[in-house]
């Protein structure tokens, strides 16, 4: 489930400005085709490369992910505890846990493709749910939800939820509980442990 979801996140590359101008819809559709067409038409990725799914996942994801964001969601309550210095750190380790499943994942693409149903959101949002499923020949359709956050450099995703289960409450649940036992030091450690 959490490879599947931070995978999806993969489909979100810079587009520079162009992107900065796109709705959150638009940005979705073009950013996805494009991603999946890389994936077909690259053999070291399909491979399973890892070189190549973290360069990858350097290039495509972390543009579009707002980490503070979701590193917050996801601590929960010991957040609101960490001191600033911890809460750089938090988001380091969280940032390199999700690339290091991104780039363990990318197989998972093969042979799909997608669908961007309509987002429904007035001019002024500045948040919105895209929803996708993500299809494959005999296999029935993967609903993902995009959260999603309007902010200066563009629209950011902090949350993605999978079939109805969040990425970001799945991670809640085992952070609080190493936190609660541990300490936000011990859950830093944790988080190193698991991205060394």
């Amino acid at each position: 489930m959490r490879t599947l979801a931070w995978l999806v996140l993969s489909l979100f590359l810079p587009l520079g400005s162009q992107a900065q101008q796109l709705g959150p819809e638009d940005l979705v559709k073009k950013v996805t085709t494009e991603v999946l067409e890389a994936i077909k038409s690259d053999q070291d990725l399909q491979a399973g490369d890892r070189r190549k799914s973290l360069a990858l996942a350097e290039q495509k994801v972390l543009p579009h992910v707002d980490f503070r964001e979701a590193a917050q969601l996801a601590v929960g309550k010991s957040w609101w505890s960490a001191t600033p210095a911890q809460k750089e750190r938090l988001v380091t380790e969280f940032r390199t846990m999700l690339v290091r499943i991104y780039s363990n994942a990318i197989d998972v693409y093969r042979g799909q493709t997608m669908r961007v149903l309509p987002v429904r959101m007035a001019p002024a949002d500045t948040e919105v749910t895209v929803r996708n499923q993500y299809l494959r020949q005999g296999r029935p359709p993967v609903m993902v939800e995009y959260a999603m956050r309007k902010t200066p450099e563009g629209w950011k995703i902090y949350d993605v939820v999978i079939e109805g289960v969040s990425l970001v409450l799945t991670y809640r649940s085992e952070f609080e509980a190493i936190s609660r036992q541990s300490g936000i030091e011990g859950l830093i450690r944790r988080m190193a442990e698991k991205n060394a």
